[in-house]
């Protein structure tokens, strides 16, 4: 009976691991299934990717035929070619002469900026200047209020004597 209960318990502790077992390969497919799935829609995004590059590289090439289409055609209007030279030197001696301009314009604008910041502190001053004198008006208006009342109450006690 020993045996058997012995037995019995190496069947289950057996019986334990391979269910241990069971649950760890089991894991293990789960994990390489999900790496699976994710290879294959990296594969799909990869193979849609290629067909978009694929797509890009003939329309590259029909671009390069055009170009060099373009280019032969190009180099069979050489007078037309040294017209637009000229004019591109003439254009680009006016954006010389434009650029100039601009820099002198910048610089009596920066000018008219120094010279206006000098202003506005004087008028700031100035400002202050009229706030002090209405200032000192209001207290010399006061001042004389209070004299011509004091004034008036002394005339009006001398007038009572």
């Amino acid at each position: 009976m020993d045996q058997i209960k012995k037995r019995l318990a190496a069947l289950r502790e057996e019986a334990d691991e391979a269910h241990a077992k069971v649950e760890e390969l089991s894991s293990k497919v789960k994990t390489l299934e999900q790496e699976n799935l994710t290879k294959e829609q990296e594969i799909t995004s990869l193979s849609h990717k290629n067909q978009l590059l694929e797509s890009e590289v003939e329309k590259l090439e029909g671009g390069i035929k055009d170009a060099k289409a373009a280019a032969e055609e190009s180099g069979a209007h050489g007078q037309q070619n040294e017209t637009l030279q000229r004019r591109l030197q003439l254009l680009e001696e006016e954006a010389e002469e434009a650029d100039k301009n601009l820099r002198e314009a910048n610089e009596k604008l920066r000018q008219t900026d120094v010279k206006s910041g000098h202003y506005e502190r004087k008028v700031q001053a100035l400002e202050s200047s009229r706030d002090q004198w209405e200032s000192k008006y209001e207290e010399m208006a006061k001042k004389y209020g209070d004299t011509k009342k004091e004034l008036d109450d002394f005339v009006a006690e001398i007038g009572n004597i």
